[in-house]
């Protein structure tokens, strides 16, 4: 099975991390950290795939419904579950971050940090203005979002085809929906030869980021680290466990449903490299494709709950580290202006650090600077972020799918495999 291949892959590539480190005063000497281009490759096949089958499925779902209003209902309640959810993230982090206290005696004076490692990132968060956000969505020409890979973009022209598809005789729009639908088989055909390369662009990124940062490194930050993914795993166990639970399934059997996806995103940091196989994943699980071809790309920019609940815990770190104090009004700044700068980040690889990059820049007390203290481990948080995001947009179209009535607790027991068995 695939992710067999994809978990040794990620093992093997720790190991080779370890006894090949990079070592910094003899880069020209192989190390691990020369890997990287078989990760970067493997996520480039992936994301040249993303906008096209994007396109498709958004395009196909819109259009084949025959009750517009259907499009505006789930829509609105789409929204309204990102927005209720991801304020739960965030809070949950606020709140773990304040218990913990994870960077309280780092005692780490701004000024010895190197402000040119955090610069890039701030340069990047200060274009995110919600006017040039909004402006952004809007691409340079119609085809220009498929060269890009905008994922908002590639959405804005593929609800703008698909309600001009609408409008069609009904005779030539089944016919343009065949094509649609034939082109998306092509797409996913293609998609499913480059997945077989995972092990390889797993290895490879994973071989990098241990042989680039260590393990040892991280000793100071393992605090931080830890509360992180303890957050995320109560998040997903607790809350996305919960909403599971209302909706008549077992969180334990979706996980083991999609492990091939989380594989994936573990060896890749990145969400999107999973994005296609969710989309036929959630199909399988009996979601209407309309809803699918909704939720799931829409989330992936709306819905980001691990990169929330880190862009919180990583704000107050700071600040603890630093020995700058937030007091409860500061931190409610936090919370509002990390619940807009979320909006937007995709599942990238470093996202989640320029939205954090974007949040501190609202709050100056806390020095931009100390982004710095984080570069280190960022790869490694990314992969829990990456991991949570998934699990939480799979577990909204399932949610947003019943409160539609697509599907039934007992459809959803009997399509998802038992823990232990394979999907196939």
């Amino acid at each position: 099975m695939l992710y067999i291949q994809v978990l040794l892959a990620v093992v093997f590539g720790i190991v080779v991390g370890i006894y090949f480190p990079l070592d910094k005063e003899a880069p020209d000497q192989w190390s691990a950290a020369k890997l990287k281009p078989l990760g970067d490759a493997f996520i480039a096949l992936v994301k040249m795939m993303i906008a096209p089958i994007i396109f498709c499925t958004v395009v196909h779902g819109i259009a084949s419904m025959s009750d517009m209003r259907k499009l505006g209902r789930v829509g609105v309640k789409t929204l309204l579950y990102f927005e209720v959810v991801s304020t739960i993230a965030l809070i949950i982090g606020l709140v773990v971050v304040n218990w913990l206290q994870p960077g309280a005696g780092f005692n780490i004076d701004p000024a010895t940090l190197d402000p040119d490692i955090a610069k890039g990132y701030a340069k990047r968060a200060e274009s995110q203005t919600m006017t040039a956000f909004l402006l952004n969505i809007i691409p340079a020409t119609l085809f220009s979002a498929f060269v890009t890979g905008d994922l908002l973009q590639v959405l804005l022209v593929s609800a703008l085809t698909a309600f001009a598809i609408t409008a069609l005789h009904n005779h030539h729009r089944l016919a343009v929906l065949n094509v649609i639908e034939r082109a998306s088989e092509i797409f996913f055909g293609v998609m499913r030869i480059v997945v077989q390369l995972a092990p390889v662009g797993a290895f490879g990124a994973m071989a990098f980021t241990v042989g680039s940062y260590g393990l040892g490194s991280l000793e100071k930050l393992l605090k931080l680290m830890a509360g992180f993914y303890a957050t995320a795993g109560v998040f997903v166990f607790v809350v996305l466990g919960g909403i599971a639970a209302l909706c008549g399934f077992s969180i334990l059997r979706f996980l083991a449903f999609i492990k091939e996806e989380l594989l994936l995103v573990l060896g890749t940091s990145s969400s999107e490299t999973a994005l296609p196989g969710m989309i036929q994943k959630m199909r399988r699980l009996g979601c209407s494709n309309s809803t699918v071809g909704l939720v799931i790309p829409t989330g992936y920019s709306f819905n980001l709950d691990g990169t929330n609940i880190y862009m919180t815990m990583a704000a107050v770190f700071l600040a603890q580290a630093t020995n700058t104090p937030l007091d409860l009004r500061e931190q409610a700044t936090l919370l509002l202006v990390a619940m807009v700068s979320s909006k937007g980040s995709s599942g990238v690889t470093g996202a989640g650090f320029v939205t954090l990059a974007a949040t501190l820049a609202v709050l100056p007390k806390v020095p931009i600077a100390s982004l710095a203290l984080l570069v280190g481990i960022d790869r490694f948080m990314s992969e829990c972020r990456a991991i949570t995001n998934l699990i939480g947009n799979g577990v909204a179209t399932v949610a947003i799918s019943r409160w539609e009535g697509e599907v039934t607790p007992e459809t959803l027991q009997k399509n998802l495999a038992p823990v232990g068995d394979d999907a196939k």
